[in-house]
């Protein structure tokens, strides 16, 4: 060949491929390109070559110490030398602006995310079919992390059925980022699992075909050194995230932005309780759950909220001694 060009990783297999034996082998007059990883050369030998006349030129922008302050082959007129930025060419730079663009666009319209370095990828039509399922998952993770208080060990998600097809690894980030963002606001999709694996969270995936009465649900799971907490949730036909299980009782509520959880014994009382506290003090209930176990037994209300219930009145729930929990939780419903 009258050029040669490398294009090849650098591997104990690859290291000084073009030794003073090999290019011994090339024709008179050869040319020799090296864009790839420097090593791939044996330098000295490339050096004699081009003394010799054997190769009439070179151009290489990897080396095989770097950064290459000396090198046999600097200072020769058939040697070019350039370092390793192509990309910092004026075509690149720009062909690079227009890909962010066009980027950041898919995304802010259709919720598309290509070629990300630290969370996983979504094309627009799962953006369209997985947005509510997206926010379910940051729900289902904003409940377990809000109400847990022991530092986790671990997070277990399920998914059954149609939403195991989805983009599993963006619904694992979602949901870890909602917990996570519990003791910290600012962690999101991106850092929200490499900040899990910093503090030693386990975080496990199972997926299982249609097992109930929905076509598909989440289900998490957070473990702490003392306990479980689960709680499961599902997308309607109107498109709008539901918790359907908490604690193993069946619900089916919808998420607000402002929401209260109690947790008491089923017995009379309870939703007047729950219903003359917040009305005597001026706040509006928007919907109202109720689950219990079974009769006399754990009972759960999660009450939505028009605005965050004042700390005085959560503590005139908790003097009523009706209540093993009061606790108010928030959700970004944006």
């Amino acid at each position: 060949a009258d050029f040669i060009t490398l294009h090849v990783p650098l591997t104990d297999k690859t290291r000084n491929i073009l030794s003073a034996e090999n290019i011994a082998k090339t024709r008179p007059g050869v040319r020799i390109i090296n864009c790839a990883r420097g090593g791939l050369i044996d330098e000295d030998a490339l050096a004699e070559a081009l003394d010799s006349g054997h190769v009439a030129g070179a151009g290489l922008d990897v080396f095989a110490v770097e950064p290459a302050t000396e090198s046999p082959l600097f200072g020769r007129p058939n040697v070019v030398v350039t370092p390793h930025l192509g990309a910092s060419t004026t075509e690149a730079q720009e062909n690079v602006a227009l890909q962010v663009a066009e980027q950041m666009a898919d995304y802010l319209l259709t919720g598309a995310v290509s070629n990300a370095l630290n969370m996983p990828s979504v094309t627009a039509e799962e953006a369209r079919v997985m947005g509510p399922w997206l926010k379910l998952a940051a729900h289902l993770g904003a409940f377990a992390g809000q109400m847990t208080d022991e530092p986790i060990k671990a997070i277990n998600i399920l998914y059954d059925g149609r939403v195991t097809e989805m983009n599993l690894d963006a619904l694992g980030c979602s949901v870890v980022a909602g917990v996570m963002q519990a003791t910290n606001p600012d962690v999101n999709m991106v850092s929200a699992p490499v900040m899990a694996k910093e503090r030693g969270v386990q975080v496990s995936t199972t997926t299982q075909g249609k097992s109930g009465v929905f076509d598909a649900y989440i289900k998490l799971t957070v473990v702490t050194e003392t306990r479980e907490r689960s709680i499961a949730g599902t997308v309607f036909s109107d498109g709008k995230p539901r918790f359907i299980q908490i604690k193993g009782i069946t619900i089916d509520a919808e998420i607000g932005a402002h929401m209260l959880y109690t947790t008491n014994r089923d017995m009379p009382g309870i939703i007047g309780a729950l219903g003359n506290t917040m009305g005597e003090n001026g706040v509006n209930i928007a919907n109202f759950t109720l689950g219990r176990s079974d009769a006399g037994r754990d009972a759960i209300a999660l009450l939505y909220l028009d605005a965050p219930a004042p700390a005085p009145v959560l503590d005139k729930l908790r003097e009523t001694g009706l209540f093993q929990q009061v606790r108010p939780l928030v959700f970004d419903t944006a």
